[in-house]
């Protein structure tokens, strides 16, 4: 997938300085933009690229602690995670991060809590802040009701 961006960041990048070489305001004005398409793909593709390399080598620190989570939830038929276990999971993971909101292991616990429940959004979200905390930068999501906010994994 990487390389199909790289490949369509490059293309882009060419049509652009084509345009850019034309003379007309117009294709100017369209090279100029066209500038900014691989700009930012660029930028999305390395800070994505750079949220995997943490999160994997977070996940290697965990596990050589005997920090991962078993992965022993019980599952259906298809393969996906009983909700009710799921939500289990969870509530122990955010009683975990409530006691312990400046550790980055407690935020990469509860991020797999959440996707365990089948909140991916807040999954992220708190990985986002496990990478930050580990980073030694402030956690962005806890606020007054905590770190899953008033509701939980639902919402």
């Amino acid at each position: 997938m990487v390389a199909l961006l790289v490949v369509y960041l490059g293309l882009s990048l060419h049509r652009a300085v084509l345009l850019l070489g034309t003379g007309g305001w117009i294709a100017t004005g369209f090279g100029l933009a066209l500038l900014a398409l691989p700009a930012v793909g660029a930028w999305a593709m390395v800070r994505e690229i750079a949220f995997g390399v943490r999160t994997e080598r977070m996940a290697r620190t965990l596990e050589a602690e005997g920090g991962l989570p078993a992965d022993d939830l019980p599952r259906t038929p298809g393969g996906r995670i009983e909700r009710g276990a799921a939500d289990a999971r969870f509530a122990e993971e955010r009683a975990r991060t409530e006691a312990a909101p400046g550790d980055w292991r407690s935020w990469y616990r509860l991020s797999l809590a959440y996707a365990a429940a089948g909140d991916r959004t807040r999954a992220r979200s708190a990985m986002r802040d496990a990478v930050a905390l580990s980073r030694g930068r402030p956690a962005r999501n806890v606020g007054p009701a905590g770190p899953a906010g008033p509701a939980g994994p639902e919402g």
